[in-house]
């Protein structure tokens, strides 16, 4: 491990496996060091959908009294465990100042131009390097069975055609007669024909094969413990011993903040926490949707590839609380019994549980480390780290190597937290 690297990423999960493939086609030597394996974290998991039309930001006007109600309800689609934990409670305050017309019409613009951008540019990965994950040009829909709900999510749309989000409203009776795997009930559906879904534990694994194949290494069990960067380089203490590099990559996810002070940009531990999701994976029922959906009211999404069925979302503030919530788990399960004839596959293939690493303002983390030449972040996605892989990759490349970026990279500079 003492050999001299020209880019070392520290992190291999869908962001920095994104940037190695990037890095490498930009003409840099890579090597990928993660301290667990490829993809462990909230890669595995999600319900691989890629969403332009999740540019809006959790940090939208009226979140906080949703909180506020679902709080103490241990198995609501948001929920932040009661407890002492003065970080959390920064962060919240800072995460409700937030919420706002203002501040979410600047989150919405930041996210939707990076979410455009991966959306082209994933699909062009998948034909052009021969990326086997499932991947299809499908659509998501939004499901609705109270009508109210559907109304008001309706007044929306403007802002999201603003966006440049194709989005259509369909009722629910011609819904239904679309879909034959809702029961009846359904009040109205939001359709965005411009989103795809993948499965992304293999388009991780795909990442990290094409890493290999064009000459980058990757190294897993070897953790990060600090950085010494200097004028001529820089020096990573890991598990495997020292490692020289000329820069570096920190895409460390939710594991951010934990490792600020390492990093040496302690602003990361009042910018981030760590936001728990769920999913469970199972062998395909007699009948799924035809297309990735949302429940929308409650908060689960579903999502059938060949090669398996998926309930997944949820959003909890807990620390790193490394419990699986078979309540949480569960409320899964019943909100798909709601909308689905056949809620759940005959076989559960998976309970899964990963921190996604939430940003204050909804916005990833994508520069240069404010005062520290040579060490770089991708780190902050939230739930949008799939969605928002192969821009952010293409990116930091171009940030590195002097290129002009196809992306403004101003909303995404780490120094708006110094």
């Amino acid at each position: 491990m003492h050999k001299k690297t020209d880019v070392v990423i520290v992190g291999a999960g869908v962001i920095g496996l994104a940037s190695a493939v990037a890095l490498l086609e930009a003409g840099r030597s890579v090597r990928v060091i993660d301290a667990g394996r490829i993809g462990g974290g909230a890669s595995h998991g999600n319900c691989g959908t890629i969403t332009p039309s999740h540019a809006p930001p959790l940090a939208a006007p009226g979140m906080v009294g949703v909180a506020l109600r679902w709080m103490l309800t241990p198995d609501a689609p948001l929920f932040i465990k009661p407890r002492i934990d003065p970080g959390l409670w920064r962060w919240l305050l800072g995460f409700a100042a937030r919420c706002n017309p203002t501040d979410w019409h600047r989150s919405a613009l930041a996210k939707s131009a990076l979410l455009n951008d991966s959306r082209a540019r994933l699909a062009q990965w998948v034909r052009d390097y021969g990326l086997e994950c499932e991947f299809a040009e499908a659509g998501v829909d939004y499901v609705f069975r109270d009508p109210r709900a559907f109304a008001e999510e309706q007044q929306e749309m403007a802002a999201l055609r603003e966006l440049g989000v194709p989005v259509e409203a369909i009722d629910g009776r011609r819904y239904e007669a679309m879909e034959p795997a809702l029961q009846p009930g359904v009040a109205g559906a939001i359709r965005f024909d411009g989103d795809a879904v993948l499965r992304p534990d293999r388009y991780v694994d795909e990442l990290a094969r094409l890493v290999r194949e064009r000459g980058g290494e990757i190294v897993e069990q070897c953790a990060f413990d600090a950085v010494d960067a200097r004028h001529d380089g820089v020096t990573l203490q890991t598990a495997h011993g020292p490692l020289q590099a000329r820069e570096v990559v920190f895409a460390l996810g939710a594991w951010s903040p934990r490792l600020a002070d390492a990093i040496g940009f302690a602003a990361l531990r009042r910018a981030m926490q760590p936001g728990k999701g769920y999913s469970i994976t199972y062998s395909a029922p007699s009948l799924v949707p035809r297309r990735p959906i949302v429940l929308r009211e409650r908060s689960v999404c579903v999502t059938a590839w060949g090669s398996g069925f998926r309930l997944g979302s949820t959003m909890e503030f807990s620390g790193y609380d490394d419990t699986l919530n078979e309540r949480r788990l569960a409320a899964l399960e019943r909100g798909a019994a709601e909308y689905l004839r056949r809620p759940v596959g005959p076989e559960v293939r998976e309970k899964w549980y990963g921190w996604r690493p939430m940003c204050i303002d909804d916005v990833p983390l994508i520069g240069r480390v404010p005062g520290r030449d040579g060490l770089w972040l991708a780190t902050g996605h939230g739930m949008m780290g799939v969605s928002m892989s192969a821009a952010t990759g293409q990116l930091l490349a171009d940030l590195m190597t002097g290129r002009a970026p196809p992306v403004d990279p101003t909303p995404y500079r780490p120094e708006r937290f110094r």
